[in-house]
Parts: C-alpha cells; structure tokens; sequence
C-alpha cells in the first residue's frame, strides 16, 4: 500500500476547463507530503503574468516551509495555459477559477482552503471568493487592480484610453500587446464591492505604496468593505514587490499561520 509522500509529490499537470488546459503545479515542503493532512494555499498570477516570476515564486516558497501545499495555476491566455493573450477576459478567469477551485477542494490531502491572487488575479480572487465563500478559510489580495471594471466604463483601463461609448474591436496595449474589445466590454459588467460586502470571512490585503500599475488607494478601500480586512502597507514597495519581498512573504506567512491556528 502507498504511503501518504508517496502518493503526493510535486508535480507539473494541467486541469481541464471547458476543454482549455489550465497549467499547474503542485507543490510540497520538500517535494512530498509528509503528514496525513495539509493546508492548501491556490496561487494565482495577475496581468501579463505567470507562475515563475520571482514574487510568485518567492511566495510559494515560503507557504511551503509553513509545511502547507501550493498549487500555483496559469489562466487563460498566460504562461502555459490554452487560449490566447488577445482573447482572455477576466470572465474567463473567473469561470476558471471555479473550476480550479473545485479540483483542489476534491485532493484528499487538504485540510483547509486558501485563495490567493496577484493584480488581476488578486481582482479574481476577490470574485471567485464571493463566489466560493462556502469552501475557502480566507483569501489574500495582493496589489489587487480592483479598479478594472470601473476603469472599463470610464474607458481608461490598465494604461491605455479608448472611448467607452465604442469601445474598438483591437486595442493596442502596453509594448506590442494587441487585446480583444471583448476585455474592456465584459470587465465594465463587473461589480466589485458587492462580491467584497458579502465576503464574511478573513482577507489579507498586501500592496506596496509605491505601486506603479495599481494605485494604493485600491487596497485601502477594499479593506474598509470587506468584513475581516488585515491591510498590510508595503513602505517604498512595488507592484511586484521589487525591493521588499521579504516583508511580502514575512506578513503573508504570519497571517497564514494565525488564521489556520484559529
């Protein structure tokens, strides 16, 4: 018979969506399980962004040494996953986070559930949470871009500007970077603060306060809405957290540890 470590060790897969393949991987103190049970902490990426940069690295690293699991997840259109840059929407990621959500809270191995997100992904999770409250112990905002739906209808979004009234079929992006109208006319649906009012559990809301792609004020209004809200202000920090990772990983693993203790 299988042990418990033998039966989960790190590793690379996908997850289906609607046939779009979602790349993971799955990540454990040491490479394997050692205990019976484990927390389990999803870990998503944000805009333009994948599971290896360093501040999603450096994070997983450090809930892993906490002797939790990390399944960090690329979304539609990013990093290994199925679609295109071009076609993705934040409909589309919130879809398929459901759906990630769903196979994790199905591994034997988790003992409890929680649900992180970086910028865009840190705006998902905020929607995913509302949408998943019942299964997730708490979820953490990181440099969350809460203002993309309201940046959407007032035709300004994410550094560029078009008119919101005709909203075009391409819109140029930073760099080279061509998106579908589509984005801006499904993120302009979306209502963010009723999804955070109706979250009753605990959130953790990290954002450095030199942010250059997400204005702080985004996290310091969020945390006045949301019914357990810990903000934690990241001095001289980016939107990556460039210069102070350390602190990031410092307040994420403090507060892990305090809510799963209860």
């Amino acid at each position: 018979m299988n042990t418990v470590s033998e039966m989960y060790r790190d590793r690379e897969f996908y997850i289906d969506h609607d046939q779009i393949p979602l790349h993971a991987k799955l990540n454990f103190p040491g490479g394997e399980l050692k205990a019976e049970k484990c927390p389990l902490l999803i870990l998503l990426h944000g805009y333009t962004g994948h599971m290896e940069e360093p501040h999603i690295l450096a994070i997983s690293q450090a809930v892993t040494q906490l002797g939790w699991a990390v399944l960090r997840i690329e979304l539609y259109g990013h990093g290994k996953s199925g679609g295109t840059f071009y076609e993705h929407t934040v409909l589309k990621w919130m879809s398929e986070m459901m759906t990630v959500i769903d196979y994790a809270r199905k591994l034997d191995f988790v003992s409890s559930l929680y649900l992180a997100g970086h910028s865009q992904g840190g705006f998902v999770t905020a929607m995913a949470g509302a949408m998943k409250e019942d299964v997730l112990k708490a979820i953490l905002l990181l440099s969350p871009a809460l203002m993309i739906p309201e940046d959407s209808r007032k035709g300004h979004v994410l550094g560029t500007t078009f008119d919101p009234d005709h909203i075009p079929d391409t819109v140029h992006m930073d760099g080279d970077r061509l998106l579908s109208g589509n984005y801006m006319r499904a993120a302009r649906t979306v209502q963010v603060e009723p999804a955070m009012t109706s979250f009753r559990k605990p959130v953790l809301i990290v954002h450095g306060d030199e942010d250059e792609s997400v204005p702080v004020q985004c996290a310091i209004d969020a945390a006045k809405v949301y019914r357990q809200a810990q903000l934690a202000l990241i001095p001289g920090d980016t939107h990556c957290y460039d210069r102070h990772l350390d602190q990031v990983t410092e307040v994420i693993t403090e507060y892990l540890e305090k809510i799963e203790k209860g």
